[in-house]
């Protein structure tokens, strides 16, 4: 790809979601998502194969058709409450619309169905855009308006979400859809709690944006997309596979890992505001998720030659491991006793 165009679409990218987070006006939060689409788009698009294109043209739609949604929401509150502002969503169809609209943007059941394809018809540093940067805008939408949120709508949306992310992707052998699923079962964790709590969310996004982009980046550095291929990386970067795993298992929330620190609080806070069912129910849903999470670990680290694989082994590479992805790993694995400090801060 051209260094300029990638430079304008690295520059929008920042300026959408600058706009978007910082704005309290609808139309200015609309603007910053268009440009943040737009910005994507291209990214999407790059490799020049069929399955990019088709990846980009969904996105572009469900991307659009969410917009239109969002623009109605914020019109039919203006329409009664003479309001603009976006913490003055007072009226209950105007609620709805958006909750809709931001579960279309996000991927949230049951308008997850274009988050596998289009992650699947991205390279996994688009793929990594997809399921971190462009999420943050929406989420902070929705937690700028979560005191008007209808809980039970989220309630079910969120348990949905949990479920559906954990069962499909049992079966799946590909990579990015795997960390489709994982991001569908992560924001079911993360709508649960909205209402009750929207710097508990924020905090569950940020944590989840950072093992994903530490285990996106240990892909991109192994060139792994398929789970036949994850079993011969370990030769041409044990160390960094050994560390994938570990970073495998905090995704699914296992102590003493940082993932357990997000899942620890929500259940925490759901049984205060006396949502134990829910609690219980999303806790038994996470163990789907630790499932393909243990398949995707024992893929990358504990299967061992001789094995009967069809694919070459790929031996040692000279490039090593730079320095964000080691940064970002030993986050991924060792926040979880610095959780009193973490929780001072947000």
């Amino acid at each position: 790809m051209n260094p300029h165009a990638k430079l304008i679409s690295a520059t929008s990218l920042l300026m959408g979601t600058t706009i978007t987070i910082s704005s309290n006006h609808w139309v200015m939060a609309w603007t910053g998502l268009e440009i943040n689409t737009l910005a994507i788009i291209p990214l999407i698009s790059k490799p020049h194969h069929p399955r990019a294109i088709e990846a980009s043209i969904k996105y572009f739609l469900v991307q659009a058709a969410a917009s239109t949604l969002i623009l109605f929401s914020s019109m039919t509150n203006a329409w009664s409450t003479g309001q603009w502002d976006i913490t003055q969503l007072n009226h209950p169809l105007a609620s709805t619309l958006l909750t809709t609209a931001i579960a279309m943007k996000l991927g949230l059941v049951p308008f997850h169905f274009w988050l596998p394809e289009v992650l699947q018809g991205s390279s996994l540093t688009t793929a990594l855009l997809l399921s971190t940067v462009m999420k943050f805008p929406p989420i902070t939408i929705l937690s700028m308006t979560s005191h008007s949120l209808n809980p039970t709508l989220l309630t079910t949306m969120a348990i949905a979400s949990a479920a559906l992310g954990g069962w499909m992707g049992l079966n799946q052998t590909q990579i990015r859809k795997i960390l489709a699923f994982s991001s569908i079962s992560h924001l079911g964790w993360m709508a649960i709690i909205i209402v009750y709590s929207p710097k508990l969310t924020l905090l569950a996004f940020y944590l989840y944006s950072l093992m994903t982009a530490t285990v996106f980046l240990t892909l991109n550095t192994t060139k792994t997309l398929k789970l036949s291929t994850m079993m011969t990386s370990w030769t041409k970067t044990p160390m960094l596979n050994a560390t994938l795993m570990a970073v495998l298992l905090s995704l699914a929330g296992l102590p003493p890992l940082t993932g357990f620190l997000s899942k620890w609080l929500i259940i925490q806070e759901l049984t205060k505001q006396e949502m134990a069912p829910s609690a219980m129910t999303m806790a038994i849903l996470s163990l789907l998720g630790l499932f393909f999470y243990l398949r995707l670990a024992y893929h990358s680290t504990i299967t061992l030659p001789p094995n009967s694989t069809n694919f070459m082994k790929q031996w040692h590479t000279n490039k090593s491991t730079n320095t964000p992805t080691a940064i970002l790993t030993s986050m991924s694995i060792l926040l979880l006793p610095l959780s009193p400090a973490i929780l001072t801060v947000t």
